[in-house]
């Protein structure tokens, strides 16, 4: 075993890093949405799932193969600007009718997270039974849907002794990144990121000091949702497929990033992603692929067990985020 991870060292890392970049991304939905309203909100893996979909009907009706270069990242660039307007979109929506009733009645947090489950189980079957079916004509007993051809093509682009970096790999690690960068930036210097930041400190406060909680909590559902579908056309370009329960999986390992990383903290959801994709590639070399996702959930377990509020702390307003 210890051969085998030697060997797979610098594929593993190479690999667990863009795994890792797409989990960070998915996870700022959790942490942010945790941080203003201290609620854990499933369906979002849900509008992951949306995002896919609308990456994969991108690339179908711009009919395109084999793409390289410019023309490859013109189309992972127009996949997420498509797959984030559908996820913002949708995750804007889920909190008008899902949570926002509830909390204009103060109802508790057990509500909303029922809310959150029963929204999760009617997103996945709107697009089971109706969606999909009607936009690409495939039953639910379709399975996945991949992708009619291959529309990129995987190229070692840089190449240093054992290492070798592909082309969707490269991708995929600096689309995150830059996402990651804009995302610090709008919370840390723009005024709805001060406004994200004093809610998730004290709503109460907020609100006496002009702070409008309703556009506040849709701005932090717009961005994470916006996160989400950009996750999920990264995703797309790595795997070309998508079904629809491709977000059950990637939503716990999301969430098991955001509490590794200290949930409510959004430089913690980024940590917690890269190491949980590069453990999860290191478990695989060590232990073989079907463990990869047992030691995700391990991880989750000994987080809560022995530092439950995470690598970075657990709070949005003590980030410097």
């Amino acid at each position: 075993m210890l051969d085998d991870f030697i060997n797979q060292f610098w594929p593993s890392t190479i690999d667990g890093l863009a795994l890792g970049a797409i989990y960070a991304l998915l996870a700022l939905g959790y942490t942010m949405v945790y941080g203003v309203l201290r609620l854990i909100n499933f369906a979002h893996a849900d509008i992951f799932m949306a995002g896919t979909f609308a990456a994969l009907w991108t690339v179908r009706g711009l009919g395109v193969s084999d793409l390289n270069g410019i023309a490859l990242i013109g189309v992972v660039v127009l996949c997420g600007v498509v797959a984030g307007a559908v996820a913002g979109g949708g995750a804007m929506l889920l909190e008008v009718v899902a949570y926002r009733p509830l909390r204009k009645r103060g109802a508790s947090r057990l509500a909303a997270l029922i809310s959150a489950i029963g929204a999760s189980i009617f997103i996945q079957q709107l697009f089971a039974t109706v969606l999909v079916p009607l936009i690409f004509g495939t039953s639910k007993e379709g399975g996945k849907l991949p992708v009619s051809e291959h529309f990129r093509e995987m190229n070692t682009v840089i190449s240093i002794g054992p290492i070798e970096i592909t082309n969707v790999a490269l991708i995929i690690f600096f689309g995150s990144v830059l996402m990651m960068v804009a995302l610090d930036q709008f919370v840390n210097r723009t005024r709805l990121g001060r406004g994200i930041r004093s809610t998730a400190q004290d709503p109460e406060t907020a609100v006496l000091m002009g702070v409008n909680i309703d556009r506040v909590v849709s701005v932090t559902f717009v961005v994470g949702g916006v996160m989400a579908g950009v996750a999920a056309a990264l995703y797309f370009l790595r795997f070309e497929q998508t079904e629809y329960f491709v977000g059950f999986l990637l939503g716990i390992k999301a969430f098991t990033a955001a509490v590794l990383g200290g949930i409510g903290n959004i430089r913690g959801a980024l940590v917690g992603g890269f190491v949980l994709g590069l453990l999860e590639m290191y478990g695989s070399s060590i232990f073989g692929s079907e463990w990869r996702d047992v030691v995700a959930f391990t991880l989750l377990i000994l987080i809560l067990m022995f530092r439950p509020t995470g690598i970075l702390g657990e709070s949005l307003q003590r980030a410097r985020a």
